[in-house]
C-alpha cells in the first residue's frame, strides 16, 4: 500500500478511510512523521484521490449552518411566571376564603362540558393555598426555561397553555360532573410531556439513550409528583399527554425559532386569552 493523504489528527484519518471504505477501496491508517497516513492499493490510488477530492468539494458546497439562536436569560422566564402565579394567589386567595374568583374561574367538570370552557384555562391560574401555589410556581420556574430555549418565550407560553387547558378538558371529560380542581399542576405536567417529545423527535440523528432519558424521566417525574395527598392524579395524567401531543405539533412545525416579533405576538395573545377567559367567566 501506499499512502494517499497524511491527516495531522487520528480522527480526520479516519474520516478520510471511511470514505474510501464507502466507495469500496481497501485501505488503513497508520502514524507517519507528519501525522496519520491513509493507505491505499497502489492500482486503487487514482480512484482513491478522485473520491476523497469529490468529498472535499461536497463538503466546501454544503450550506453553512445558522447558528443556533440562545435565549440569553431563559431562567427569566421561568422565574417571571412563577412571580406571576404568586402575586395572582395574593389576589384570588385560596380555596377556604370561598371567594367569586373559585366560584367563577375554578375547573368544574360538568360546567366546562356544559358551555363553560375557559374555565380550563381560567383554573390554571387559582391555587388552594400557600403550599399549592409556591409547588406550582417552583415547577413552572424549572420546566419553563428549557421550552423557552427551544421555540422562544412567545411560542414556550402558548403551547405551556395550551398543553395545561387541554389536559383540564380531557380531566374533566373523565370526572364526575361534580368534580372541581384547581392549579397550575396541569400545565407543569404539560412542560414535562412537551419536553418528553422533543426530545422523542429526530433533529440531528440522536442517539438511543439520548431520546429514551427524558421519557423515563418524565415518567418518573409523573409518578413522584403526582402521588402526593390530594393531587388530582388524572389532571397530571391528562397534563403530561396534552404536553405530549402539543410538543409533537410544536417540534415538528417549529424547525426554527421564529423570530422576536412574532415572539412578542404570540406573548401578548397569551396573556390576553387568559384575559378574555376571566371576563368571560366573571360575567357567567
Amino acid at each position: 500500500m501506499e499512502p494517499i493523504r497524511v491527516a495531522p489528527t487520528s480522527s480526520q484519518a479516519d474520516e478520510w478511510a471511511l470514505v474510501l471504505t464507502a466507495v469500496g477501496i481497501p485501505n488503513a491508517v497508520e502514524p507517519d512523521a507528519g501525522g496519520w497516513a491513509v493507505l491505499a492499493a497502489a492500482n486503487d490510488a487514482t480512484r482513491a484521490h478522485a473520491a476523497l477530492a469529490a468529498y472535499d468539494d461536497e463538503r466546501r458546497t454544503e450550506a453553512p449552518r445558522a447558528p443556533a439562536v440562545r435565549e440569553p436569560y431563559p431562567w427569566m422566564s421561568g422565574v417571571a411566571l412563577g412571580l406571576l402565579l404568586l402575586w395572582l394567589f395574593s389576589m384570588t386567595g385560596g380555596a377556604a376564603a370561598r371567594s367569586p374568583w373559585f366560584e367563577h374561574g375554578a375547573l368544574v367538570a360538568g360546567r366546562v362540558l356544559a358551555g363553560e370552557p375557559w374555565r380550563a384555562v381560567t383554573a390554571l391560574t387559582l391555587h388552594v393555598d400557600v403550599v399549592h401555589v409556591t409547588g406550582n410556581a417552583l415547577a413552572v420556574a424549572v420546566l419553563l426555561p428549557p421550552l423557552v430555549q427551544r421555540f422562544g418565550a412567545g411560542v414556550a407560553l402558548v403551547l405551556l397553555l395550551l398543553a395545561g387547558a387541554f389536559g383540564n378538558v380531557l380531566s374533566a371529560m373523565t370526572h364526575d360532573a361534580r368534580h372541581a380542581a384547581v392549579g397550575a399542576s396541569t400545565a407543569a405536567f404539560g412542560a414535562v410531556g412537551v419536553l418528553v417529545a422533543l426530545r422523542l423527535i429526530p433533529r440531528e440523528a440522536p442517539t438511543t439513550r439520548k431520546r429514551w432519558t427524558a421519557p423515563v424521566a418524565g415518567v418518573v417525574l409523573l409518578v413522584t409528583l403526582g402521588a402526593a395527598r390530594d393531587a388530582d392524579l388524572a389532571a397530571h395524567v391528562f397534563g403530561f399527554v396534552a404536553g405530549v401531543l402539543v410538543g409533537f405539533v410544536g417540534g415538528v412545525a417549529l424547525r426554527q425559532r421564529p423570530g422576536p416579533a412574532v415572539q412578542w405576538i404570540l406573548g401578548l395573545l397569551t396573556a390576553a386569552t387568559v384575559a378574555l377567559c376571566w371576563r368571560l367567566a366573571l360575567r357567567s
